[in-house]
């Protein structure tokens, strides 16, 4: 079903619990245009790029939503599913035809569970990948809103 190119993000994961995921892959393709989810959705899938690129935005009062990320080969989408109370802090959009594998997270979340060692896995390999969001997050907000230039990292 996958190729090791295809499991760029999920080498994070020790070997075993990097099968264990993949059992619950299903792929899909997502059009151009389609959104993914809707900021303030439940959020019950997460997905992981093999092609094609995916937008996170986020609503701003006045304005059209602001884009935040964009996200491709090997980048995970979402990760609002782990975590109580299981909302999107974003929308996601495709901008190009896409191909994924998606994961249910209520049968991701019965695997964290059942196996404290694959929660605790699951939990440090989605962890790395939102501390690196926020500080993306972070930046780009500043570029978008903040006085010329102080978006800069010092």
């Amino acid at each position: 079903m996958n190729t090791a190119s295809d499991l760029g993000t999920l080498r994070a994961l020790p070997v075993e619990h990097r099968a264990k995921i993949m059992e619950l892959a299903r792929e899909m393709a997502v059009p151009e245009g389609v959104r993914l989810f809707e900021e303030g959705a439940r959020a019950d899938h997460f997905w992981l790029i093999r092609t094609g690129t995916i937008e996170l935005d986020m609503r701003v009062p006045g304005r059209r939503a602001a884009v935040i990320e964009r996200l491709g080969h090997n980048e995970l989408v979402g990760w609002s599913w782990l975590f109580g109370p299981h909302v999107w802090h974003l929308g996601a959009q495709a901008v190009t035809p896409v191909r994924a594998y998606e994961f249910d997270a209520v049968a991701v979340r019965s695997l964290c569970h059942d196996d404290p060692a694959f929660a605790e896995a699951m939990s440090q390999w989605i962890g790395t990948i939102v501390a690196r969001r926020l500080r993306a997050t972070r930046t780009r907000l500043l570029d978008l809103y903040g006085p010329h230039g102080s978006g800069v990292a010092p």
